[in-house]
């Protein structure tokens, strides 16, 4: 009867063995894989926006440098008060005063150092902001307004909100720096409401600032 005991024990033990044994032999296959890095993510192409007629970049202008097979050098930059933008590789790049064509072919240049094929460049427009007029005084929503395409002082008027009643409609005045100089140019409200002295409708630059008193 003792031994049948020992027997029985023995028999249990090694069934024991068996299973653990089988479980640790199953285990790898049921362990969860690594998981893969998540894929960085590209840069998002904005349909670019046209400049106008003698556009130079400016500061708070936002452009995409696109390197053509070399997508780690693109990036979207937004163009500093020094006029700096800075890019991988090529850090501090100037833009401010250039065209988009000029700072193409500056970065092209400046490129060929870190690249052994030629670089292939497209500079993007993606928003203007440099470009701006004023218009101040008696209008329903002062303050600055972005000049992207050819606009008349009427024309900033109507986005300022229009006049307030108590404007003097005959008394407007344009401000702009000209060689240095402050320059007024007049403009009657009534007059040209009126189709008369449409040569007082100027179109404005950037810097201008419209004076409704």
């Amino acid at each position: 009867m003792h031994k049948f005991r020992i027997s029985t024990i023995l028999l249990l033990l090694a069934a024991l063995t068996f299973t653990v044994s089988a479980k640790a032999i199953q285990a790898p296959s049921q362990a969860k894989p690594a998981s893969a890095p998540k894929p960085i993510a590209p840069l998002v192409v904005a349909t670019p926006v046209t400049p106008p007629p003698g556009y130079v970049i400016g500061p708070d202008d936002v452009l995409q440098v696109l390197y053509w097979r070399e997508k780690d050098m693109s990036a979207e930059v937004t163009v500093r008060p020094d006029g700096m933008i800075t890019l991988p590789l090529l850090n501090d790049v100037r833009a401010g005063g250039l065209t988009p064509d000029q700072l193409r072919d500056k970065i092209n240049e400046m490129s060929k150092k870190f690249l052994q094929e030629d670089p292939t460049v497209t500079v993007a427009i993606k928003t203007i902001n440099s470009r701006k007029v004023f218009i101040t005084g008696s209008v329903n929503k002062p303050g600055p307004y972005p000049l992207t395409s050819p606009t008349t002082v009427l024309q900033v008027i109507a986005m300022a909100g229009g006049l307030t009643e108590f404007a003097n409609q005959s008394k407007i005045a344009v401000m702009r720096q000209e060689n240095g100089k402050l320059v007024r140019y007049p403009f009657n409200y009534k007059d040209v409401a009126r189709g008369r002295n449409l040569e007082q409708n100027i179109e404005l630059k950037p810097g201008d600032t419209v004076i409704v008193p």
